[in-house]
C-alpha cells in the first residue's frame, strides 16, 4: 500500500528538511571561519618595508608583465617565487642585492630579447620591493599555480 502524503506530513518533511540543511549550513561556515582564521597567509609579517614594495609594485604597473601567483600579464617572468628561485628569500640584503643589480642592468640591450625599462627606482624603493617579493614568496599559496617554473 502506497502512503497518502498528508498535508501535516509534507509541512513536517519541508521544516524537518530546512532545519537540517540550516545546521549543516551553520556547521560548514564555522568550519570555514575557524579554518580561515587559523591560516596565516605569509610567514613574514607585514612590514612597511612590503606595503611600500607594494605601491612601487603597483605604482610601476608591473602586474602588466609579471605574473604573481599566476595573476596578470604573461610577457616577463613569475615574480610570485623569484627570491626562492635566486635563493635569496631568507636573506633580506641578499634579496635587495641580487634585486638591484637585476634592475640597475635593465635594460640589458640585448636584440630580440624582452626588455624591462629602466624605472630608476631609489635604494628605499628596491628594498621595499625585494620586502615584497620576499613576502609574496613566503605566502602560502597552497600550491597554486601549479607551475612554479619561472
Amino acid at each position: 500500500m502506497a502512503e497518502i502524503l498528508t498535508k501535516a506530513r509534507a509541512r513536517n518533511v519541508f521544516y524537518g528538511g530546512s532545519i537540517f540543511f540550516v545546521a549543516v549550513f551553520a556547521a560548514l561556515t564555522v568550519h570555514s571561519h575557524k579554518y580561515i582564521t587559523n591560516r596565516s597567509t605569509s610567514a613574514l609579517p607585514l612590514t612597511d618595508e612590503v606595503v611600500l614594495g607594494k605601491r612601487v609594485w603597483e605604482r610601476n604597473a608591473c602586474i602588466n608583465c609579471h605574473t604573481l601567483h599566476g595573476e596578470g600579464a604573461y610577457f616577463a617572468p613569475e615574480v610570485g617565487n623569484v627570491m626562492t628561485r635566486w635563493g635569496v628569500v631568507d636573506d633580506p640584503e641578499a634579496a635587495f642585492e641580487t634585486l638591484k643589480g637585476w634592475m640597475e642592468a635593465q635594460p640589458s640591450g640585448i636584440q630580440g630579447r624582452r626588455q624591462m625599462p629602466q624605472f630608476n627606482l631609489t635604494d628605499d624603493e628596491i628594498r621595499g620591493l625585494s620586502e615584497f617579493l620576499r613576502w609574496a614568496d613566503e605566502t602560502d599559496t597552497q600550491g597554486w599555480p601549479p607551475n612554479d617554473a619561472g
